[in-house]
């Protein structure tokens, strides 16, 4: 079985943004760079050194207008720049600490009042993910495309805030890879565990707004609510896209 890889994206600031790249350079053990480089800690959270769990952070799932969220990165001055349809664009530094009353102001709005509010912006030195293990998240265009025809309704890549979109997978094939190693380009990749999926995808990327039962759809017509699979880079190399995967 062998493809192209499709799409490969980033989020530099965990839940606020996603950004589409051409090519990058992944190091064996670590995260994607920059991708989830910081997070939005809120008044609840309960932080310890390093790596957190996704409840101490603002996020899709409990924010849902977070989702329309775009992003961009200058990876040289550390500078990010946030768009939303209803907000407009802020550009900040998140390590900056004289930015971030201006950069609370301007998202404060877009957290339910009812819910823990944001306060700070956290970074751990690796990426924030859903995972505690430092993986990218590998996903399938061609699950997508079977998923939207099951539910009626064309589901967008943005709603699954995933790494790297490969084409050229038998639908749901993904999810018999763990264990196995995949290679993309010169990069290897040992797939460590199946993505059980949260509420923010049912989130539509463009507006903020709840409109597709993409969890009741998967257990429905699947029996749990996994898309996609965590890899570990295990090999560096650069990819890009248009690369071919194959598994080894």
């Amino acid at each position: 079985m062998t493809g192209r890889l499709a799409q490969i994206y980033r989020h530099p600031i965990k839940g606020h943004g996603r950004e589409a790249l051409a090519s990058v350079r992944l190091l064996a053990g670590a995260c994607m760079p920059w991708d989830r480089h910081w997070a939005v800690a809120h008044e609840a959270a309960k932080l310890v050194p390093g790596w957190n769990r996704c409840v101490n952070f603002a996020r899709g799932a409990k924010a849902p207008a977070l989702m329309a969220i775009t992003s961009t990165l200058d990876e040289a001055t550390a500078t990010v720049t946030l768009h939303h349809p209803e907000r407009g664009e802020i550009r900040f530094r998140p390590d900056n600490t004289a930015d971030l009353p201006r950069f609370l102001e301007w998202v404060t709005p877009l957290n339910p009042p009812d819910r823990a509010q944001p306060v700070s912006i956290v970074c751990a030195g690796r990426g924030m993910t859903d995972t505690d293990l430092p993986a990218l998240s590998i996903l399938s265009t061609a699950s997508l495309a079977d998923l939207s025809a099951k539910m009626g309704i064309s589901l967008s890549q943005d709603r699954w805030r995933g790494n790297l979109w490969l084409d050229g997978v038998e639908p749901w094939a993904e999810l018999g890879w763990v264990g196995k190693h995949l290679v993309i380009g010169h990069t290897v990749f040992r797939i460590e565990e199946r993505i059980e999926r949260c509420s923010a995808t049912t989130v539509d990327p463009e507006t903020g707004k709840v409109n597709a039962p993409t969890l009741t759809a998967l257990n429905t017509h699947f029996g749990h609510q996994d898309f996609g699979v965590y890899g570990v880079v295990v090999e560096s190399g650069p990819v890009a896209v248009g690369d071919e995967w194959r598994l080894a």
